[in-house]
């Protein structure tokens, strides 16, 4: 019998062994009936945490003027075109950026250099750039995005995503869970039908199935 969102989260923070590092807290969600070869079907949704993900979140910013100069107050880095150019002919430190990193943001006007020097980095891992209209609010933009984790199951049946930190509350957590699974729902085909199970764990705890 599965718990409830809140009990199986409060069930896999107390089961967890102590460690000496701060866990994180993590969901394995379990689709069924899908044809995941289909790219259609496979989910790829960003998606806010109301109680943010409870770890820092690296974000880089590519941008010029003004908005770079904002950028800088609240994104790990800002990038300009020269400095893309050079990511586009070393491969290395592309991959090395694009590993590190959890989210890209744009100025729209650079997205096609974009695609055209790192696209083959940042398509295949999921990580293309957000692009920034000219009256978006880069640093608010940033900001909603350091709460933001992804729901990406490509072609597998189980997929993972972070819902918060071992020393977050359990109903915070809930609460971040509780909002992915209702995005998931509305995403697939068969609403609920089309997940089989749910897990949530810390990183290094048992696994405690969750009532979807």
């Amino acid at each position: 019998m599965a718990d409830t969102i809140e009990e199986a989260v409060t069930r896999a923070l107390d089961e967890a062994p102590p460690r000496n590092f701060r866990e994180t807290v993590d969901l394995a969600v379990n689709l069924r009936d899908l044809d995941l070869n289909d790219p259609s079907n496979r989910v790829d949704e960003s998606v806010v945490l109301p109680a943010g993900t409870g770890q820092e979140t690296q974000i880089v910013v590519f941008a010029t003027g003004e908005t770079a100069l904002r950028a800088e107050e609240v994104a790990d880095d800002v990038l300009s075109p020269d400095q893309l150019e050079d990511l586009g002919d070393d491969d290395d430190a592309a991959k090395d950026l694009a590993d590190e990193t959890d989210f890209f943001v744009a100025e729209a006007s650079m997205m096609q250099d974009i695609g055209r020097y790192l696209g083959t980095v940042l398509g295949p891992r999921g990580k293309m750039p957000t692009p920034l209209q000219p009256d978006d609010d880069v640093v608010e933009t940033v900001n909603r995005m350091k709460n933001t984790v992804q729901l990406r199951s490509r072609d597998r049946r189980t997929f993972h995503t972070r819902v918060g930190a071992q020393d977050m509350s359990a109903e915070d957590i809930a609460d971040n869970i509780d909002v992915i699974v209702r995005r998931l729902e509305a995403a697939l085909e068969k609403g609920p039908l089309n997940i089989d199970s749910i897990y949530v764990k810390t990183t290094m705890g048992p696994s405690v199935e969750v009532e979807a």
